[in-house]
């Protein structure tokens, strides 16, 4: 059962991130404690918003690319005519998760360079293999009388992908989706490494300079980011298996 105080918490955690990355001058007070004499308690090499707006744009254009690549494949390998594609298949989309991130940066770099690119690479790759199985799995546990019973309406085999099992597995999808998301959402900050501009570059920088409130606020963003959106795509799933079971 659903908490009645968690939609207040999370309006809460909202609240505060946009207030602290908007105006990280106002916290201040909390973090001078944790930093040494005469060291910077807030971290403005660079604006928290624009980091966390670009953090949020590379997480956003590499799952949605795996979204689309893996979401084809796995309708591919459930119709009748690709499903002898499916062990190729999951040893396609299992490279993102054979290889660590940091090793696809450091393979990707001599290629393409430094910036964006190495880090939209690393996170593609991550993010197929959860939205590839569970498309998978959603739409190959459709229950056989729904499946019969759109046959003997008349319905085309497409007609039936976009109007029965696609719906029905919608909330598998989503699952597989949050899982990339919130991967990805983490993931990313090790693209700072290679100077694609994420809230890595603030943990770094504390690291380098010994800035215990670099760190925190840079690991306090992501983790809050990170908590928004597994909570906001939770509730999308929860309502899409409300009107399925309906």
């Amino acid at each position: 059962m659903k908490s009645p105080t968690a939609p207040i918490l999370l309006t809460a955690l909202c609240a505060a991130l946009v207030a602290f990355i908007g105006f990280p001058e106002l916290f201040e007070p909390l973090f001078k404690p944790l930093v040494q004499t005469n060291a910077p308690a807030i971290y403005t090499q660079a604006s928290l918003l624009a980091l966390t707006l670009s953090h949020l744009s590379i997480v956003a254009m590499a799952t949605g690319a795996a979204i689309l690549i893996a979401g084809s494949l796995a309708i591919l390998v459930t119709r009748p005519f690709g499903s002898e594609f499916l062990p190729l298949s999951r040893s396609i989309v299992n490279i993102g998760q054979t290889f660590p991130p940091v090793a696809v940066l450091a393979l990707a770099v001599p290629i393409i360079g430094f910036g964006q690119k190495p880090t939209l690479i690393a996170l593609f790759l991550y993010a197929l293999l959860p939205i590839f199985e569970n498309t998978v799995t959603g739409l190959t546990t459709i229950p056989s009388p729904v499946s019969e019973a759109a046959r003997g309406a008349g319905m085309t085999g497409l007609q039936r992908l976009w109007r029965i099992e696609l719906p029905l597995a919608l909330p598998s999808i989503l699952a597989g989706i949050r899982l990339s998301a919130v991967i990805s959402l983490s993931t990313a900050t090790i693209g700072s490494t290679v100077a694609a501009r994420t809230l890595g570059e603030v943990i770094i920088a504390g690291l380098q300079s010994n800035n215990l409130a670099f760190i925190l606020q840079g690991g306090l963003i992501v983790a809050g980011l990170a908590v928004v959106i597994h909570s906001a795509l939770s509730m999308l799933e929860a309502k899409a298996a409300r009107r399925v079971a309906l």
